[in-house]
């Protein structure tokens, strides 16, 4: 009986002392897959590189996350900057769960499984196309209301694929996939959008369909033309007759309201920049304007952006906005002019004075005079190569003729 006891004792300290089974993320290579449709899946690539990060793989982009949490069997994932998230369940040692984005409502499916480093997996072994080169597009061809141009411009190696997607107003950033046979794959994942393409190639053609996460699908045809550029970026957006600059106060906090025509933008070159939080091209821009008015001591450039906002709330805008700051070291002014909506037409009302707001981003620059002397909309990303290099060459060269006049 004595025995019994004292083993009875060891067992139950053993026993209490074991450490409950980790739910943590395996670390290694995971393929993840978004549900963008009943027959369509948007794959992508991630490393867990530790319990608390992981890196996601789009071409040459690397996203760092650094913003997971665990609770029992649930874990939670979020990119750095944008609103959304993963949320999914351990189950058999891979995840299952949704893609969120609380303000828009938005719920998309995510599967994820260990192991898998393929991003596309291919149904066959054949490569019939090869898409290298620059391509003329045209999004929604047959609706008016919805149609709009673009330039692919994609390199091709085997059956591997990068390149992107330029429009009037942006990229769609960096894509990778495959040829399969003469079927293009291309995919996108970055916290804020959830890109699919696909088309057929039939040599210097391309028939396809854009899936947005679950909740937009358009198609889209395409013709090889080497030669092919969009319109100027720098003439679609105007001051409208009888203006010659702009004027506007908001808020940089609940209780500090901004205006341009303050003493600190007086007498210098101020560039607007007309943004979102939650647009992965004003996250590039931003990215960009943070690095050049960091490392300039010049007090004679000024940049002040103004963010039209979707999150339903002020508050949850202004999270949002501080967030962005934190991450790329913003140090110029961030102004909420918008929360509830980041419609375009609703934009234009609070900068009546311009012809629209065609696109986020778009950039105003602005004199010491006070004059509108540029409006560039747009952006061309990291993800464009030689269009974002020539964009930075342009973007220094004109901002310091301003500054000496």
């Amino acid at each position: 009986m004595k025995y019994s006891a004292i083993f009875f004792c060891i067992f139950l300290i053993l026993f209490s002392c074991k450490k409950e089974e980790s739910n943590d993320l395996k670390l290694g290579i995971w393929r993840a897959e978004l549900q963008v449709t009943q027959d369509e899946v948007l794959p992508f690539i991630f490393e867990v590189t530790s319990a608390q990060s992981l890196k996601i793989f789009n071409a040459e982009e690397v996203i760092l996350v650094n913003d997971i949490s665990y609770s029992n069997d649930t874990i939670v994932f979020k990119t750095p900057v944008f609103e959304g998230y993963v949320e999914a369940v351990v189950s058999n040692g891979n995840l299952k769960g949704n893609f969120i984005k609380e303000s828009l409502n938005r719920v998309v499916p995510f599967s994820a499984e260990f192991g898998s480093n393929e991003r596309f997996v291919a149904e066959t072994n054949i490569v019939n196309q090869d898409v290298s080169g620059n391509w003329e597009v045209v999004f929604s061809p047959d609706n008016e209301a919805d149609r709009y141009i673009a330039k692919g411009i994609f390199e091709q190696k085997g059956n591997k694929i990068t390149g992107t997607f330029r429009t009037t107003t942006g990229d769609y950033r960096y894509l990778e996939g495959v040829m399969d046979g003469n079927v293009m794959r291309l995919s996108t994942f970055d916290g804020a959008h959830a890109f699919l393409f696909t088309a057929e190639i039939n040599d210097d053609t391309m028939n396809g369909m854009f899936y947005s996460g679950n909740h937009w699908v358009e198609p889209f045809v395409g013709k090889r033309n080497e030669t092919y550029e969009l319109p100027n970026a720098n003439d679609l957006t105007f001051l409208k007759q009888g203006y010659d600059t702009i004027d506007f106060t908001f808020p940089e906090t609940n209780d500090h309201m901004v205006s341009l025509a303050d003493d600190r933008f007086k007498n210098k070159v101020v560039i607007v920049q007309i943004m979102g939080t939650w647009c992965p091209n004003c996250l590039d821009e931003s990215k960009y304007y943070s690095e050049y008015y960091n490392t300039r001591s010049n007090t004679n450039i000024e940049f002040i952006a103004l963010a039209f906002e979707y999150a339903k709330t002020k508050e949850k805008a202004f999270q949002s906005i501080n967030r962005l700051k934190a991450d790329l070291v913003i140090n110029y002014p961030i102004l909420l002019a918008q929360f509830g909506t980041s419609d375009k037409f609703k934009a234009q009302e609070k900068l009546p004075m311009l012809n629209h707001v065609l696109s986020y981003p778009t950039s105003i620059y602005i004199d010491k005079q006070g004059e509108v002397r540029k409006i560039h909309t747009g952006f061309n990303g990291p993800a464009t190569g030689e269009k974002y290099d020539e964009f930075k060459a342009e973007f220094a060269e004109f901002v310091d003729a301003l500054v000496k006049e």
